[in-house]
């Protein structure tokens, strides 16, 4: 299947997918929108597919909307501004989390695989909301990241005041909404907004080294179980969860993996898991 805007490729059972719009910083438009969600559910229901990575071509992961798509919203007043937030149907992926993940961009926890964003250079606005729908995000050190809604007289879109404070806490949140002002990786590190930040030239390796250690070394349904758990947890009570936990537990029990876990520890081998 062909692509206009990304590009999508699979080795070492990690799929990459690549924003590919480097001359204008991998801004955001409908078609890369639709192309990007195609490419996850792809990987999400391919068997050669453990880990996904999602990143930007050239020196930036996305620069937010594209002006002309906001042009054009407030060339076209209220009703062209509806129609650009209108949320997309909700696929459901089967064992995937709660109804809770719907509309445009929040189907990323949907997908049955972990998703690292690879953030390789500036990352607003929107391509900000699209990384912390990701699962883990790996920075490169020259990477910088901004809200950027309220210096285009917008407010915190697609589910940020969501992600954002369970991330960076509601202080920080507000800092960032509130200001839109620029944080480097460093500082993202510190709050939390991203998990690790490598050398600008080492990110990619790095990612796809600890993608690697996921793919080869780490049960694919515990993975998937583990990832549906954690983001459903946040709409849980501690009992809940435990409740939770304890019947996956159990079912678990007679998986493969959980006997291929066992077996590849004993017998001091690599693991030959299959998700099953």
């Amino acid at each position: 299947m062909g692509h206009e805007q990304i590009v999508y490729e699979v080795q070492d059972r990690i799929a990459t997918v690549m924003l590919n719009r480097p001359d204008k910083l991998n801004a955001w438009t409908h078609v890369m929108g639709r192309e990007v969600r195609a490419a996850m559910e792809e990987a999400g229901r391919d068997d050669g597919v453990r880990v996904i990575v999602l990143t930007g071509a050239g020196r930036g992961f996305c620069a937010g909307a594209d002006m002309d798509l906001l042009s054009g919203i407030s060339g076209g007043g209220v009703g062209a501004g509806r129609e650009a937030a209108r949320p997309a149907a909700t696929t459901a992926t089967a064992g995937g989390p709660a109804g809770e993940f719907r509309g445009t961009y929040a189907y990323f926890p949907t997908i049955p695989k972990p998703i690292i964003a690879a953030l390789n250079g500036p990352t607003a606005g929107l391509g900000l909301v699209i990384a912390l729908y990701c699962d883990l995000r790996f920075a490169g050190d020259a990477a910088v990241f901004t809200t950027a809604f309220s210096r285009r007289g917008l407010i915190a879109e697609h589910g940020i005041s969501w992600m954002l404070p369970k991330l960076a806490g509601l202080s920080q949140a507000l800092d960032l909404v509130l200001s839109a002002r620029k944080v480097d990786a460093a500082e993202a590190l510190r709050i939390g907004l991203v998990n690790r930040v490598l050398p600008q030239g080492e990110l990619m390796a790095g990612v796809r080294e600890y993608a690697r250690e996921l793919a080869d070394m780490v049960s694919p349904r515990s993975m998937r179980v583990i990832k549906r758990q954690l983001w459903n947890a946040q709409f849980q009570t501690l009992a809940e969860a435990t409740a939770v936990a304890d019947r996956e537990m159990v079912q678990s029990f007679d998986s493969a993996d959980f006997k291929e876990g066992v077996a590849h520890f004993v017998e001091k081998r690599a693991p030959r898991f299959t998700g099953r």
